[in-house]
């Protein structure tokens, strides 16, 4: 008889050992981020201004425009708590759709994809971990943009629902985010792709109801907006902020959607990276 002994692991205990492990390399990844975006902290301030200062131009903007309030503003009390929320939460789906094809372009840049590629982990965790700190900070950031626009501009928590504004917030970014997956997978094999993103969010933010109902749309365009997810989102953020409704049934379509866009561009993200590496343009733009 031999010496040696043999521990059992269970399947689930396996399972978990290999989830921890992946959550490590995403935290890993997200950590670093932040700490480069610390130690500028000048250009810090100055991106948390802007919004603000975005967001200062549409207080203005409701002065001098009169809009009746039964004439559909997703419950809002005014045009500028309207557009309040198309603003700040126009921050988390430009992060979301974006973040990731951005993050990538860094990499490439200053050389570094290759040497991340090389570590021991998969294509998943990198699209994760490259999407973790951006889609964060922009939640962070918009909700400081709400926040202050409570504190300074008048905007109403009274009726605020913030359990359903978090969630809101949190899903609308992983809904888009993941087609910002498969957009940095297109940034990969067809280089400067990123353009489309921002195209995108644009085109998404207009048709969704960020900055006007979208009654006011023309006819042949309202089957599109009644479909594209930033109508979901903007509905559900509404909701919650102005107590209106039912925020949770807006979001489970945004749910539903982010499983499935999830799975596809996590697929596709890790074909264009492995297409990359076989070919060895990794590191060109």
């Amino acid at each position: 008889m031999s010496g040696v002994s043999v521990t059992w692991r269970s399947p689930l205990s396996r399972r978990t050992a290999s989830w921890v492990s992946h959550a490590g390399a995403v935290r890993a990844l997200v950590g670093r981020d932040w700490r480069i975006t610390r130690s500028y902290r000048a250009a810090l301030v100055t991106d948390l201004s802007f919004g603000c200062l975005n967001l200062l131009v549409y207080y203005y903007i409701s002065h001098a425009l009169k809009v009746s309030v039964r004439g559909g503003l997703d419950g809002a009390p005014s045009y500028f708590a309207f557009a309040a929320v198309g603003v700040s939460l126009s921050v988390v789906l430009q992060a979301a759709m974006t973040g990731v094809s951005r993050r990538l372009r860094e990499e490439q840049l200053t050389g570094t994809l290759e040497a991340l590629c090389a570590q021991p982990i998969s294509a998943s965790e990198i699209a994760l971990g490259l999407a973790g700190f951006p889609f964060l900070f922009a939640v962070f950031r918009a909700f400081v943009y709400l926040l202050m626009a409570g504190l300074l501009l008048g905007l109403s928590f009274g009726h605020c629902a913030w359990l359903g504004l978090v969630v809101s917030f949190l899903v609308t970014g992983l809904a888009v985010g993941a087609v910002g997956v498969a957009l940095a997978g297109l940034v990969l094999v067809f280089k400067r792709a990123e353009a489309v993103g921002s195209l995108g969010v644009f085109g998404m933010t207009l048709l969704g109801g960020a900055f006007f109902p979208t009654a006011v749309l023309p006819h042949w365009v309202r089957p599109l907006a009644d479909v594209v997810p930033t109508r979901f989102a903007f509905e559900a953020a509404r909701d919650a902020l102005f107590g209106r409704g039912d925020w949770f049934a807006a979001t489970l379509p945004l749910i539903g959607m982010g499983a499935v866009f999830g799975m596809v561009s996590l697929l596709l993200f890790s074909l264009a990276l492995r297409h990359s590496v076989r070919h060895g343009t990794l590191n060109q733009y």
